[in-house]
Parts: C-alpha cells; sequence; structure tokens
C-alpha cells in the first residue's frame, strides 16, 4: 500500500476543539495526527489565547512558537462562545461531531451554556473531554488554585524531587505536566470512542495536571505511600530521591556526561578509583558521586564515551537543545515535520513519535489561521454559506 494514499488511522472522527495552551492543544494535535478532523473553536480576530505568547521573546510567521508546536492538521473557525448565534451554530456542528474537547477553568464551559450536558440535548452520544488544573471536583480547584504547570510541579512534589539538597526546588526544563495531562486525555478519547462503538455510549471524560503528575511520578509515590519513606534530594547532586549512585550528571574536561546505571566496582575500574566498589550505592550515595566526578573531570567526554561505550555503560553526552536539534536537521530529519507556513516560511516541528505500519501518521495541515475555515466548515457539515456565527 502506498503510503501517500493509506487511510489514518481516525479517518472519520471529528473533533470540536475548544482547547488553548498546551494540555488541550497537545491532546487534540495528537489526535489530529492520526486523521481526526479537528475543528479548531476560536475568538474571532485574536484567535486562541497562546497564539500572543511570544517564546524568548518573539514570534514564528505573527504567531507563538508554543502555537505552531501544538496546532498542526487542525481547521480553525472563529466564533463568539458569548454569542447566542454562535453557541447555537456550535450546537448544529456538533450534531455532526463525535468529540468536545475543552481545558478551561473548571466552570467556564458550564456557565457559558456549552457544557456536556448542553451538547448531550444534541448529540446523544457525545464524548465531551474535559482537562483541567486540579480536577473539577476537587478541593484545590474550589479553592480557586490557579491551573498551571509550574504551580503543579511545586505542589505534587516535582519540584522538590528535583536538583540538590539545600539548594532551591527546581522545576522540569519542560511543562511535564501539561504532557502528561495531554497524553492521559488522548488516551481517556480513544478508549471512550471505543467504548461509544461497542456500547453505544458518550460520555464525559476527564483528566487533570495533578493527578496526571501524580501518575507520572508513581513509583516514587508508591514507595511514599507504603514504605513510610520520605524522599530527600542528594548533596552531591544525585539527579533522583530513587536511584542511587552513579545515576546523575558528571563534568567531563570539556562538557557533561549522564551516567545512569552501573555497579560502582565496575565504574570504578573504567574511571580509575579502584576503591569506588567499596561504598555503598545508597547510603554513601553522596561520597560515590563526588569519588566519580573527580575522575570524570579529568578526561574529555569523547574519552569518556568511548571507554562507556566499550564497555557497555548506560552513559550518553549531556548536550543543549541546539545540538539535539541541529543534529535531526543533519541526519535525523524523520524525527521531524517540515511545514510550508503561508507567514513564516519553511518551519520545522517535532514528529508524532509513534509510527503505525497501514494507517501513516503524516503532515495534512499546517497550523491554521484564525478562522481559516468557518466558511469550509460549515458549508461541508451544515451545507450553509453563511459564517457569521
Amino acid at each position: 500500500m502506498n503510503k501517500a494514499q493509506a487511510p489514518n488511522a481516525l479517518d472519520g472522527i471529528r473533533i470540536l476543539d475548544f482547547t488553548q495552551m498546551m494540555l488541550g492543544p497537545l491532546c487534540t494535535q495528537t489526535l489530529a495526527d492520526f486523521g481526526a478532523d479537528v475543528i479548531k473553536v476560536e475568538r474571532p480576530g485574536k484567535g486562541e489565547w497562546m497564539r500572543g505568547m511570544p517564546m524568548i521573546g518573539e514570534f514564528v510567521g505573527g504567531d507563538s512558537a508554543a502555537f505552531h508546536s501544538f496546532n498542526r492538521n487542525k481547521r480553525s473557525i472563529a466564533v463568539d462562545l458569548k454569542d447566542e448565534e454562535g453557541k447555537a451554530l456550535l450546537f448544529d456542528l456538533a450534531k455532526h461531531c463525535d468529540v468536545v474537547v475543552e481545558n478551561f477553568r473548571s466552570g467556564v464551559m458550564d456557565r457559558l451554556g456549552l457544557g456536556y450536558e448542553d451538547f448531550k440535548k444534541v448529540n446523544s452520544k457525545i464524548i465531551y473531554a474535559s482537562g483541567s488544573g486540579w480536577g473539577a471536583d476537587s478541593q484545590l480547584a474550589k479553592q480557586g488554585m490557579p491551573g498551571q504547570d509550574l504551580l503543579v510541579q511545586a505542589m505534587s512534589g516535582v519540584m522538590m524531587n528535583t536538583g540538590r539538597a539545600g539548594e532551591p526546588p527546581t522545576a522540569c526544563g519542560t511543562p511535564i505536566a501539561d504532557f502528561a495531562a495531554s497524553q492521559a486525555l488522548a488516551i481517556g478519547i480513544l478508549s471512550a470512542l471505543i467504548a461509544r462503538d461497542r456500547q453505544g455510549i458518550g460520555q464525559k471524560v476527564e483528566t487533570n495536571l495533578y493527578s496526571a503528575t501524580l501518575n507520572l511520578m508513581g513509583q516514587e509515590n508508591f514507595a511514599v505511600l507504603n514504605q513510610g519513606i520520605a524522599l530527600e534530594r542528594s548533596n552531591a547532586g544525585v539527579s533522583s530521591c530513587w536511584n542511587d549512585a552513579p545515576y546523575g550528571a558528571y563534568p567531563s574536561s570539556d562538557g557533561w556526561v549522564a551516567i545512569a546505571m552501573c555497579p560502582l566496582d565496575k565504574l570504578g575500574a573504567l574511571i580509575g578509583d579502584d576503591r569506588l566498589g567499596e561504598l555503598d550505592p545508597w547510603a554513601q550515595r553522596d561520597e560515590a558521586k563526588k569519588r566519580i566526578e573527580a575522575c570524570t573531570s579529568k578526561k574529555s567526554t569523547k574519552e569518556l564515551m568511548a571507554i562507556f561505550k566499550e564497555a557497555d555503560v548506560w552513559a550518553a553526552p549531556i548536550r543543549t537543545s541546539r545540538e539535539a536539534m541541529d543534529e535531526l536537521l543533519e541526519r535525523d530529519s524523520s524525527r521531524l515535520v517540515e511545514m510550508e507556513h503561508p507567514k513564516a516560511g519553511k518551519i520545522y516541528a517535532i514528529a508524532n513519535p509513534v509510527s503505525m505500519s497501514a494507517t501513516p501518521v503524516r503532515l495534512r495541515m499546517v497550523p491554521p489561521q484564525v478562522g481559516e475555515h468557518t466558511d469550509e466548515v460549515i458549508a461541508e457539515l451544515l451545507g450553509e454559506g453563511d459564517a457569521d456565527g
């Protein structure tokens, strides 16, 4: 089968997408990559809030890099959610949709008259998927706690578990709460679609940043819950409250290397500390970390990696994002999506990480302009040319 002519895995699935920021848009882009027809509902004129948020102080083709990252393979319609005619239009469109997705603060869509029960009245089998910060019925949500990635990392233990003891809590270098929740919501939607097709039911699907992040830390949290322990950061910088030495980052003479797992006696013999194996890798992990650092700092990254590769040690050079992306551009482009954007010209994005043999994932549309497909969607779904909603 010619991959260019192959069907998409989610052909025939249509999603009405009210999402913004990262949690929701990454979820719906994931489904769009697999072939779902995602109709993104945006504010007339301004579009989704994330469009106007510059990343590193800059825009790409007039929109934020973050917007481009999470909104390919979607069509955009512009509708005022507070306008009664606009809402009527959305309910008409929902009759032809399988899924509604939103990630506004808990209760916002209900107050707008666009909640699950509202859509269920026009489409009894609709799947209504919601992503929030803390969970709609949680005490944290009722207390008015803003649901945002950094705040969830702070509340969940992620930040206090990252970095060295005695130093400030450290956030992860990417919004892991948003990512975890986006994929959890996508899995929930796919499960609900199977349930609908097998059992003939629609339903509401919910997840939140906090629960998804707690789940991401499942092994650490299991230990806290069941082993009566408190996780503590290493003074020397072992890179996990959960792991023993040598797990962490080590200086070379010209950079850094990461060493994941290796018996201390084996590692000591390789780097020139024959007594390293006498240390307990958990109880004496800080001392072990410092002694390993003293040895690795005397050799270049290239020298260390040659030694570790020969001995089958789990290690890697620590690179910048620039170095990682340059490698993709030079010799690993299958991990990238190349797009010709009407305003930005040629742009690149990270490709969907899943490959499928019979229904390949592929680019169908670049991130849309605000309301670019309003007339097209209305004419296609409702047989009308009037897009005044």
